[in-house]
């Protein structure tokens, strides 16, 4: 313990739409000594008091007791931590909730700088790029062109209202949507019904044949997405890349026009052939259920997406240059 304490170190975190994460690294040699999770970190989204809980639960876990004093450097890359709701809201209040949560870790870190998300997960392609394209596709989606480290240009990234086209929310959505469709006779029959019925209603008795039996069952799915936190629609893309494993047509379309919408945003972000496209989030990190799907559509630009898991690693390396 005490060679940790004698080290300069560092903090990266990733402040995502579903969790924080925080990490704790050498500053020398970027090794990780310690990571935490958190609740939601979206900026723009989650209020004062709710969002450094959410910090400080991430760095308790990454900051072993003792260590807070020897922090030189922290770099957050936050989900509305950039832009949004007039100039510099969200990331004066991501500013603000970082240094109250480092402070439950003992850290006072000479350099502590907020970021967006996107900086800090382009960051985290292989070889830490300096310029480039980043596309996040998780409960929200975003595109951003780099130079320098930092985002010169952005696509999409207009939140569960207007945009935030292929994302998670977006999925869920869409699914929604083609459920009621099949109810009401406008679309298709999907193997999205059953189960989404089941996990927005509890109801487990598959679609009842009579008018007025699916009307209800309508109306109640229609409460179910009006009356929660838009974000719970997130958790409805798992469903339809099941469904796309199990050969449904429906599904499958809905996961093909989503990869349409992210290779929409990589096209607005002027690409150019061979440069990093760096891609992350639930849908688009390794092994995400679009990834495929994308790296088809940006062949075409003379891209080939680089997934990482999240961008931590980058809000790591990113804090390391301030040291």
């Amino acid at each position: 313990m005490s060679d940790s304490i004698s080290r300069t170190l560092v903090i990266g975190i990733d402040a995502g739409g579903t969790r924080v994460r925080a990490r704790l690294a050498d500053a020398r040699g970027g090794t990780v000594i310690g990571e935490g999770t958190g609740g939601p970190g979206n900026a723009m989204s989650v209020g004062r008091d709710a969002l450094t809980r959410h910090l400080a639960a991430a760095l308790t876990g990454a900051v072993p007791p003792g260590l807070g004093g020897s922090v030189a450097a922290v770099v957050g890359g936050f989900a509305g931590g950039s832009t949004g709701g007039g100039p510099g809201k969200g990331r004066d209040l991501a500013l603000s909730c970082l240094a109250d949560a480092l402070g439950a870790v003992g850290a006072a870190p000479a350099a502590l700088e907020v970021v967006g998300d996107a900086d800090v997960a382009f960051a985290s392609g292989p070889g830490a790029p300096a310029d480039g394209i980043v596309v996040i596709a998780g409960t929200g989606a975003t595109g951003a062109r780099m130079a320098g480290r930092r985002t010169v240009r952005t696509a999409d990234g207009d939140g569960w209202l207007l945009g935030d086209a292929g994302s998670g929310f977006w999925l869920g959505r869409e699914a929604l949507t083609a459920v009621l469709r099949a109810l009401d006779g406008r679309g298709p029959r999907t193997g999205l019904v059953e189960p989404l019925l089941a996990h927005c209603l509890g109801y487990e008795e598959g679609p009842p044949e009579s008018w007025e039996g699916r009307r209800t069952l309508r109306e109640r799915i229609i409460g179910y997405a009006f009356k929660g936190h838009p974000v719970q629609l997130a958790a409805l893309s798992p469903f339809v890349v099941a469904a796309a494993e199990a050969d449904d047509e429906v599904a499958r379309a809905l996961l093909d026009r989503a990869a349409d919408e992210l290779a929409a945003t990589v096209g607005a972000l002027a690409p150019r052939p061979g440069e990093p496209l760096v891609t992350t989030g639930g849908l688009l990190g390794p092994q995400g259920p679009l990834l495929e799907r994308m790296a088809v559509r940006t062949a075409e630009l003379g891209l080939r997406p680089e997934p990482v898991a999240d961008g931590a690693a980058g809000a790591v390396a990113l804090a390391r240059l301030l040291t």
